[in-house]
């Protein structure tokens, strides 16, 4: 077909085309505007899984880039530099105003700290920047700095303006400006030292600043979120599922971290705390103390005691609430996990999957042994006010929004499949099919199909069954065997809670955590999704890849890679790091190990930094332009349009407005 009949065919569209470009002259610079930023080098991506909570160090990642800035300043300045001002430069970079307040401490002539600090921050910011159109640069800019930034990025070196920029520098440190520019340049090198993060699910829980990190993304510009099992479990308490509360508290509660729940959510858990006091008050809650350590001080041991009180109060509530759920739901298939009817209290026993185990102790005041599931009065009332404390905070409730308006179960980008956990298979590799409701699913479709319900449970539009159903899912979601946010046999608590017996309290995993390191599985679920499986590749979070016993994060040929690296400080003993970040720019992805982040403080004072170990992955021979991403693949239909709508014009099809 030639290009007046392929013009004659899309007249609807070039006509809409036409409204924007009204001459031949507009398309064509358009055209040539979008062939010159498809030759630029791909944008930097990042990529991080499982964050639960620990928000400085994950701030920390974002400010340094995964150490691609201090690379950068070490390739401009490493042979002029000491490592002691570069590290002060970095930090610099990284905490501009804490840095600068710490300088002026001991900095005597501070007007020539200016003058070499500006000097440098535009040498960076032009390193940084140089992948990038000036229109996407200065869209990152601070309004009030923009044009003054814009004309030091494009310094030409040429003799006779070298004067005019020396004085624009001057003349900022003149008039009192220095400062907020500094912190200007530092944040503008911050932001496009990574062109977009990938966020491999888990923000919640454990560490004390998931609100933190939610408050961060939610003044961030390129990102997405591909939800955990964690995640979903706040958003199912955010929706009102009562089990996904008692999980969300008990979980707080066991690592002791409810700055996320009163200080970014304002849940109010003083009626929790007063039936706790009221009903194990004399209970020393030895199997419920928290995961962490407290201060060997009177006032912090009577807070750890109340804490495991709490935790223990709430832990058999939602024992009695999951009950409710799994007889709502026998399709599920979860009654082994209702076990409080199996306890007995005269031999001090309870009964799980056939087997008796002794109990360390019988202590259950609220729990009747002819009714073990029913709440009692109190506990009824207790959960009222939590649900209620739950869905009235405006601010979860943004976040949540946040994680639908930038978040799903998956991601495919530049030939890259993004989930937090599995694709359920069957012991052969195939499909597993899972039943939702009254239909099966698998693969694509399984996924898909979840999205959609963790939607729905918040749609107003659909039906009351429907949101029901799916908010009761939620739960599902966080703990059943076939989902894809979970996939192993139990989420054995009770088990983990009382008893040592190991056999009783491992999950298994689904066949997907191994399959995975097969490399003919990986490019099966590729093609799934519809991806190219010869260059494609999976990441996944969810798992903590112990890297302290040899285990590698990239598994099948390098088709995979597992970026799970335990950013929790709970898992550091385990993995013996703390976390990976995967970087993937026009050369190729590098994996980049990162040892546990001691704080803020520390790296504005001393200059520490998050010791990294770089591992190339794949390298390119041939570095990659946005012509090779998906953003060039959508460029590309745009120029292919434009020029049929520059054959329209020269046809007399469309009329130019001039």
């Amino acid at each position: 077909m030639n290009t007046i009949a392929q013009a004659r065919k899309n007249m609807r569209l070039l006509e809409i085309l036409s409204r924007n470009f009204g001459n031949s002259t507009a398309a064509a610079a358009e055209i040539i505007n979008l062939e010159a930023i498809m030759s630029l080098p791909k944008g930097t991506e990042h990529f991080v899984a499982d964050i639960h909570g620990e928000h400085e160090a994950f701030i920390h990642i974002l400010k340094n880039a995964s150490g691609n800035i201090k690379r950068k300043v070490k390739e401009l300045f490493g042979a002029t530099m000491r490592d002691e001002e570069i590290r002060q430069l970095c930090t610099l970079i990284y905490y501009p105003a804490r840095k600068l307040a710490d300088i002026k401490q001991s900095e005597c002539n501070m007007n020539d700290f200016y003058m070499i600090t500006l000097h440098r921050l535009v040498r960076v910011l032009q390193r940084v920047s140089e992948k990038y159109t000036r229109s996407k640069v200065r869209k990152a800019l601070p309004k009030q700095y923009a044009y003054i930034i814009e004309e030091l990025l494009h310094e030409s070196g040429a003799a006779n303006k070298q004067s005019y920029y020396h004085r624009i520098i001057e003349t900022i440190i003149e008039t009192g400006q220095a400062d907020d520019f500094i912190k200007a340049m530092g944040n503008v090198i911050q932001r496009l030292s990574i062109d977009h993060l990938h966020i491999l699910g888990d923000v919640y829980d454990r560490g004390p600043g998931a609100h933190l990190i939610m408050d961060r993304l939610s003044r961030y510009r390129n990102y997405d979120i591909q939800w955990g099992n964690h995640d979903a479990l706040w958003m199912g308490a955010a929706a009102g599922n009562v089990s996904s509360i008692a999980n969300v508290l008990r979980i707080s509660l066991r690592y002791a971290n409810m700055a996320t729940l009163e200080d970014g959510y304002g849940i109010n858990l003083v009626p929790l705390a007063s039936f706790a006091m009221d009903v194990y008050g004399d209970d020393p809650c030895t199997v419920f103390l928290p995961k962490v350590e407290f201060e060997d001080t009177e006032i912090a041991q009577k807070n750890r005691l109340l804490t495991a009180r709490m935790h223990k109060a709430i832990s058999i509530i939602q024992w009695k609430l999951e009950h409710d759920i799994i007889a709502r739901h026998p399709e599920w298939d979860m009654g082994a996990r209702d076990i409080l009817h199996t306890l007995d209290r005269e031999n001090g026993t309870v009964t799980i999957e056939g087997r008796v185990f002794e109990m360390p102790e019988m202590n259950f005041p609220t729990v009747d042994p002819a009714d073990p599931y029913r709440l009692t009065e109190e506990e009824a009332s207790l959960v009222k006010k939590l649900v209620n404390s739950f869905r009235g905070s405006d601010k979860l409730r943004k976040h949540i929004e946040i994680m639908f308006s930038h978040g799903s179960m998956y991601a495919c980008t530049n030939n890259n499949l993004l989930f937090h956990a599995s694709v359920p298979l069957n012991e052969d590799g195939s499909f597993k099919e899972v039943k939702i409701g009254d239909k099966s699913y698998k693969g694509r479709a399984l996924l898909d199909k979840v999205d959609i319900l963790m939607r729905q449970a918040f749609d107003p539009a659909a039906t009351a069954a429907d949101r029901e159903f799916a908010i009761d899912y939620y739960w599902y979601l966080w703990c059943g065997a076939d989902s894809p946010l979970f996939d192993k046999s139990k989420m054995a608590t009770f088990e983990r809670y009382f008893l040592t017996d190991k056999a009783i309290r491992h999950e298994e995993k689904g066949h997907y955590y191994h399959l995975r390191e097969q490399a003919d599985i990986c490019d099966k679920i590729l093609r799934e999704f519809g991806l190219e499986a010869e260059h494609g590749h999976i990441i996944n979070g969810h798992v903590p890849v112990k890297a302290s016993k040899g285990e590698t994060p990239v598994k099948a040929d390098g088709k995979m890679m597992v970026i799970d690296g335990g950013f929790s400080k709970a898992y550091h003993d385990t993995t013996g790091i703390a976390g990976y970040t995967l970087v993937y720019h026009s050369r190729g992805f590098q994996l980049v190990q990162h040892d546990p982040f001691t704080s803020a403080e520390d790296a504005v004072k001393r200059g520490t930094d998050i010791v990294s170990t770089t591992q190339i992955v794949e390298f390119n021979a041939q570095r990659l332009n946005v012509r090779d991403t998906d953003i060039g693949r959508d460029l590309l239909r745009q120029i292919e349009e434009l020029k049929l709508l520059l054959t329209a014009f020269r046809a007399g099809l469309i009329k130019e407005r001039f």
